[in-house]
């Protein structure tokens, strides 16, 4: 993959973090995989992605801009995760992350099919763009940041395929929404990169924190609810164990 352009090379990279969802996708439609290992796996996914957006992206984000540009990124984003999660959840996908049967089907509540997707794209874009992001300088990729997201992903797409094929879901709209998000996901590393790149420290520094506020936002309104509804007692010794894993590769990385 050195031999490829950069911009290239970013798009690839997104694409294979992305192409985790349909991993996970695959395995929840053709395998009958128990709700308390998806929510356990889902509470380990977690706690990579709270550690991979501490150790990397808030750290990235400060040494670039210092504590103005992100602490007001790291708002921003959360706040424009929230209200567009929000406004999502009013159409039916306030559930889209829950391998059960909260998830609605589209007799159920009409138009929902529609806000899930557009709900999963949500929950998976500012991944993507952090990946993006990661190869400005030197044009080398955070391996961290692509395992990392890769790691969470399996999970995200596992319980979201699980709760959808109990909904009804066809076998063409979950693989159609989780196929669409991975390659969108190498899109916006794409633009992440080719975007970002003749811009100031300021503004990369501010769009990495806001995607990790977004990333937080996402991690406590969907994925953490699905890990305790199932775990309990031991969502937060998952969660914990996720995180020392990613912070582990951080500094082997480093």
């Amino acid at each position: 993959m050195a031999n490829l352009p950069v911009w290239l090379q970013a798009g690839l990279w997104g694409l294979l973090a992305g192409g985790a969802l349909l991993i996970g996708a695959v395995i929840a439609y053709f395998i009958k995989v128990p709700r308390r290992l998806i929510a356990a796996v889902m509470a380990f996914g977690s706690g990579v992605l709270i550690s991979a957006l501490s150790f990397e992206l808030m750290q990235e984000a400060y040494e670039k801009g210092g504590f103005d540009s992100t602490a007001f990124g790291f708002l921003t984003g959360a706040a424009v995760y929230t209200l567009a999660n929000w406004v999502l959840a009013s159409y039916g996908a306030r559930h889209r992350k829950r391998s059960g049967e909260r998830q609605p089907s589209e007799a159920d509540d009409q138009g929902s099919g529609a806000a899930i997707a557009v709900g999963a794209l949500l929950d998976g874009i500012p991944e993507s763009i952090v990946i993006g992001l990661s190869m400005l300088e030197g044009g080398a990729v955070s391996k961290v940041a692509v395992i990392a997201i890769f790691l969470s992903n399996i999970p995200e797409g596992l319980a979201s395929a699980a709760g959808m094929k109990r909904a009804g879901r066809s076998a063409a709209y979950i693989f159609g929404v989780w196929g669409s998000i991975a390659l969108a996901s190498g899109i916006a590393s794409l633009v992440g990169y080719t975007l970002f790149r003749d811009l100031s420290p300021d503004v990369v520094a501010a769009t990495t924190a806001i995607a990790a506020g977004a990333i937080l936002s996402m991690l406590v309104d969907t994925m953490i609810p699905e890990a305790f509804e199932e775990t309990h007692n031991f969502a937060g010794l998952i969660t914990v164990a996720g995180f020392l894993a990613a912070f582990v590769l951080s500094k082997l990385g480093g």
